[in-house]
């Protein structure tokens, strides 16, 4: 069974995950990132180095993908909190991701390239 991160551990570990978009889950202990690719297929690309990488911790994330956008929310479910499996995957996927871009504003819609595709037609 996991445990959950340590005061010290949350204080070395969370704050630079930050800087690279990573942020709270209101009302859970879960960290959320929201990445946007070029296209679908570096989308799907991503979610397979990350689907591979989970597998290999046995720590699979709470995830979403609609065209090139993905969407991860990380929590440890034994420990009903974060642990350092999270801390793990969060930066092996951040490993993974290049140069996508980040929406940090986790309060706005995301929008993926069909949708906004679709209002300009």
């Amino acid at each position: 069974m996991a445990l959950p991160l340590t005061e010290a551990e949350r204080q070395a570990d969370l704050p630079p995950l930050g800087e690279t978009g990573w942020g709270a889950v209101p009302g859970r202990d879960a960290i959320r990132k929201v990445w946007k690719f070029r296209s679908f297929s570096e989308a799907w690309a991503f979610m397979t180095r990350a689907a591979l990488a989970a597998e290999k911790l046995n720590h699979h994330p709470e995830w979403s993908n609609t065209y090139n956008v993905v969407d991860v929310t990380l929590s440890t479910h034994d420990c009903h909190g974060l642990s350092p499996l999270d801390i793990d995957l969060a930066k092996r996927m951040d490993s993974f991701a290049g140069d996508a871009a980040v929406q940090r504003d986790h309060s706005e819609p995301v929008q993926s390239l069909c949708q906004i595709s679709a209002r300009k037609a």
